[in-house]
């Protein structure tokens, strides 16, 4: 960890702070590259009802939206809490390059933000899910799926 990184996690650490000030969850997280800061998020779940607006998938769409790039390579996230499940995803498809984190999935747990559920259910048979999830028309489906394949001018991601 250097002076950098203690500055920049701090900031997260602020937005958290703030946020629970302004109506939103107790999470903040900044994107950095090259040593500037290229957005920052906040949890705004139930401020904006959106149950995908957590603080890294918020500063992940301000990034890219700045950067007029989907991908965030050479980026690196600092944020309050270590990522849930939706956020590291999200992380690993923006292509960040680093991840820092201050408050663990045990810490959020111990306040009623826990993920472990969800980490139970991924790795449950798709039969044995909470949710009932089916599975149908995939031959019908394929074709877009064949579509993308045959296509000369798509966009890799």
């Amino acid at each position: 960890m250097t002076r950098q990184d203690k500055r920049f996690m701090q900031l997260a650490i602020d937005l958290s702070i703030d946020n629970v000030a302004n109506g939103g969850g107790p999470f903040g997280a900044v994107i950095v590259k090259d040593g500037e800061v290229i957005a920052t998020g906040t949890n705004r779940v139930t401020a904006n009802n959106d149950p995908t607006a957590h603080a890294e998938v918020t500063a992940i769409r301000a990034a890219c939206q700045k950067k007029d790039n989907f991908k965030l390579e050479g980026c690196t996230i600092y944020t309050s809490c270590e990522p849930c499940p939706m956020c590291l995803s999200a992380i690993y498809w923006a292509g960040i390059s680093r991840i820092c984190f201050a408050n663990t999935k045990q810490d959020a747990e111990d306040i009623h933000f826990g993920d472990k559920f969800i980490y139970e259910e991924i790795e449950r048979p798709i039969p044995e899910r909470t949710i009932p999830t089916e599975n149908f028309m995939r031959e019908e489906a394929l074709q877009a799926f064949r579509d993308w394949e045959a296509k000369t001018d798509k966009v890799e991601y």
